[in-house]
């Protein structure tokens, strides 16, 4: 048998080149359960894996995709049986294992999660790992005690994967969201997610050697980092938390103290959906399930192809992409 998938490959001289190919099932990697992939979709390191940048792919030729979703063809696992319908997101599957974007996976059985019922695979890969992120990030901020009553939740990086998603799940649990853009054609999309206040990226892109800047924030999820992370920080409230799940700006703070964490008792809590354990990778994804308002979520799809998924490469590195970008693989 055999299978469609965008295989990436490195030349001698270095280049990297990606393209479609058809493949045996012989060469798909070891694993417990074989996966009928449905769709998959862009995330950011899946522009780095296409392009071979970053380092994430270190073994070539390789097919990438952070994420997929589709129904169990055979298994070796009794938790898994044909039939299933399942989605991956993360374990460094689309970086070191082959992932998503193909027609057939095989994977590790402790790597799957099952899919809830209220989903569809279309829809858990437009939620996906940027979806998955914002909600694990949304149930830190409560358990730190960020709560509607509190004020005004900040998400920076508003109009990418992660803070549309993020803004949709907030302002349908109650929430009052400010959204960070630098784009300003996306206000009215960002709005239409249930936004109240839109703020131009420009007031907090800028560094400030301030250790403290007025209250204005109960809560924050944060998808740049950078200067922008130390401006939220500073303008934190009371007891107020920041999720920080990116670095689109630098991994680096250098315009920050400790000040807010020692005089305000701010917290900043760290989210990986990488390697997050089996259990709260099921509780977020029923929350998802249940708190996401589906109507929204099919506001920020594009769905496209296989065959454009090296222009789409390109897009997102760019920062040129809008939402999230589903991809049916099988078309």
């Amino acid at each position: 048998m055999t299978f469609q998938a965008l295989l990436v490959e490195k030349a001698g001289d270095g280049a990297v080149t990606a393209s479609i190919q058809e493949l045996d099932d012989s060469r798909l990697p070891d694993g417990d359960v074989t996966v009928a992939v449905e769709y998959s979709t862009l995330n950011y390191k899946d522009g780095l894996c296409i392009n071979g940048k970053g380092g994430l792919v270190r073994t070539f030729p390789h097919v990438p995709g952070v994420d997929f979703a589709g129904t169990v063809e055979t298994s070796d696992d009794p938790r898994y049986r044909p039939g299933d319908r399942v989605v991956l997101t993360g374990w460094r599957v689309g970086e070191v294992w082959w992932g998503g974007y193909a027609t057939r996976a095989r994977v590790k059985a402790d790597w799957l999660v099952p899919l809830p019922d209220a989903l569809s695979t279309r829809q858990a890969m437009a939620i996906g790992t940027a979806g998955l992120t914002s909600m694990l990030s949304v149930i830190a901020l409560e358990k730190s005690g960020v709560s509607p009553l509190k004020g005004e939740v900040l998400v920076t990086g508003a109009a990418g994967g992660v803070g549309s998603v993020g803004v949709a799940l907030l302002a349908r649990l109650g929430y009052s969201v400010a959204a960070v853009t630098g784009r300003p054609e996306t206000a009215g999309y960002l709005k239409s997610l249930g936004a109240e206040t839109i703020v131009e990226r420009a007031e907090l892109a800028e560094a400030n050697s301030k250790p403290l800047e007025s209250e204005r924030w109960a809560g924050a999820i944060d998808a740049v980092g950078g200067d922008m992370l130390a401006r939220v920080l500073k303008q934190m409230k009371y007891d107020g938390a920041v999720a920080a799940v990116g670095l689109a700006a630098g991994a680096g703070v250098p315009s920050f103290t400790v000040i807010p964490f020692l005089l305000r008792g701010v917290s900043l809590l760290g989210i990986d959906s990488v390697m997050r354990p089996y259990d709260q990778r099921v509780e977020a994804w029923n929350r998802i399930a249940t708190d996401l308002p589906m109507e929204m979520l099919e506001a920020m799809v594009v769905e496209r192809r296989l065959s454009d998924l090296p222009e789409l490469a390109n897009q997102i590195l760019d920062g040129k992409v809008k939402g999230r970008v589903v991809i049916d693989v099988n078309a």
